[in-house]
């Protein structure tokens, strides 16, 4: 089975089942909410957004690190069933539009079941690494939470985050990197975001190959250690256009 139709297969069966999450360990994390909290949710937030919208599927927080404003045009990149554009719509206001993109039928499913009530935002189908289903100079922040390990060209996909950024505008992302990449690739664990994952240095690379300037990284935390002895770390990064 190709890597992407896997990682559709999975995470239809999560927005359907509810079935895995992705804390730190990957394992004994709880409910979802309990593992949104570990990897850096505020609880009171999460008390304001629809309940369907937390799968503690992700590895870190992005949007404490977005600094989004009024007004705002928010793209968040692997959506899933919208937990950060929730978040993200009660701080860009009624002027403001958050955008959820997902490849996921099942998840977009979800996303827009919660959305219920939400003027603010939306949900759209799309590959990140083919064609973001937004158009160029659109947003003032572009947002991901573990997903962009998930690509096998991570440098389309980083390209294509800087094609819809206006000038000026932010990339903040959680993922996932390793400090030894996997030398062959098990379609299981590049879906559980660990084959897939670069080094620090590479990850940065390719950020910087795809045309952002001031890459930065702005948290650095253990995440797991694999079977084979490969330490994964999650890290958030932010880059501008």
């Amino acid at each position: 089975m190709q890597i992407k139709e896997k990682i559709r297969e999975k995470y239809g069966r999560v927005a359907v089942l509810n079935e895995s999450c992705c804390a730190p360990g990957d394992c004994g994390c709880g409910t979802p909410r309990q593992a949104a909290e570990m990897v850096g949710y505020d609880a009171k937030e999460l008390a304001g957004v629809p309940e369907g919208s937390v799968l503690g599927v992700g590895c870190g927080a992005p949007l404490n690190f977005a600094g989004l404003k009024e007004g705002e045009t928010v793209v968040d990149l692997g959506s899933g069933a919208g937990i950060d554009i929730f978040l993200a719509s009660k701080t860009i206001g009624k002027t403001g539009r958050a955008i959820g993109i997902d490849m996921t039928d099942e998840m977009l499913s979800r996303a827009r079941k919660n959305a219920a009530g939400y003027d603010n935002v939306e949900f759209r189908k799309g590959d990140i690494e083919e064609r973001i289903p937004v158009d160029d100079g659109t947003a003032d922040a572009v947002i991901s939470n573990c997903v962009i390990n998930l690509t096998t060209d991570k440098v389309r996909a980083f390209s294509e985050v800087r094609r819809i950024l206006k000038k000026g505008g932010r990339m903040v992302i959680s993922d996932l990197v390793t400090d030894s990449e996997a030398k062959s690739v098990d379609a299981e664990k590049w879906c559980s975001c660990i084959d897939g994952a670069l080094t620090l240095e590479n990850y940065l690379a390719s950020i910087k190959k795809a045309g952002f300037s001031d890459v930065s990284v702005l948290q650095e935390q253990p995440y797991m250690q694999e079977g084979d002895g490969r330490k994964i770390t999650s890290v958030v990064v932010r880059a501008v256009k």
